[in-house]
């Protein structure tokens, strides 16, 4: 085995596309008395919203949610306890939260 075969071999897979249908009709929020240059900012990207989206909002499966972003069950369970981790230490912190694209 060779050098080029060694590194294409431990490259990691290219990203899946995720299906984003959701748009946040607005993309910051911030505690009320608070000035922003006081707050601290929790960053949620686009497919952790679409997450919360789908299965808080929605209410729909694991399995649904999955499906309707195109990506596996086990990445679902990944992003959608990122983005709650993410929005649950901002309301517990105080924190802003913005919503950016990937």
């Amino acid at each position: 085995m060779d050098v080029e075969e060694t590194v294409k071999n431990k490259m990691p897979r290219p990203c899946k596309k995720r299906r984003i249908r959701g748009n946040p009709n607005c993309n910051f929020f911030k505690p009320s008395g608070k000035r922003m240059i006081e707050l601290e900012e929790s960053k949620i990207d686009l497919s952790e919203f679409e997450a919360i989206r789908l299965k808080d909002f929605l209410g729909l499966s694991q399995e649904e949610c999955a499906s309707k972003m195109n990506i596996s069950q086990s990445t679902f369970h990944r992003i959608i306890l990122a983005a709650r981790k993410k929005i649950s230490d901002a309301i517990i912190n105080g924190k802003s939260i913005k919503i950016e694209k990937d």
